[in-house]
């Protein structure tokens, strides 16, 4: 072992504390209360600090701590609030498109029905369409008949005024 002389107290509590296995860290003296496991922090748990400025920024740490944490827990319950506005806004507008269906439904049950009562009407109408056709097609052929008699006539009466008038002369 070396027999240097420690500089400081932590130190000198390294070089008198027996030697730790690498599991334990290495224990520091505490000026107050003997070994401690840090030694970056002069602040002892049980001493008293009158430092205003040390109550303050403690004062403050815990105040931020305190604000963070309110803020960490209150994020979730602000996305299950918004989560809860958007099922109830989903909610109403499944309201509103069952309404629509049910109004669509009875709509077209009224339309059936109303088919259903003009069916026999179209299918009269349809008849009568069809004996306008054939009679439209048959005024059409009496037509083309009565103008080829027409045609015959004129034929015959110019053929005997034809001939009268060879006979008169």
């Amino acid at each position: 072992m070396d027999t240097e002389k420690p500089s400081t107290s932590a130190a000198a509590a390294a070089a008198c504390a027996p030697i730790v296995q690498d599991q334990n860290p290495p224990l520091l003296d505490s000026p107050l209360h003997g070994p401690t496991l840090s030694s970056s922090s002069s602040f002892e748990a049980l001493a008293r600090h009158d430092d205003p400025n040390l109550r303050r920024l403690a004062t403050q740490m815990f105040q931020k701590t305190e604000e963070y944490i309110t803020n960490e827990l209150n994020a979730p319950l602000e996305d299950y609030r918004l989560l809860e506005e958007m099922n109830k806004a989903t909610i109403a507008k499944y309201k509103d498109m069952r309404q629509i269906a049910e109004n669509l439904n009875a709509s077209t049950s009224d339309l059936s029905l109303k088919f259903q009562q003009l069916a026999p009407l179209m299918q009269q109408i349809d008849e009568i369409s069809d004996t306008v056709d054939k009679l439209e097609a048959a005024a059409y052929k009496l037509d083309a008949y009565s103008i080829a008699l027409e045609n015959r006539v004129k034929c015959v009466l110019q053929r005997k005024a034809g001939t009268g008038t060879h006979a008169t002369q």
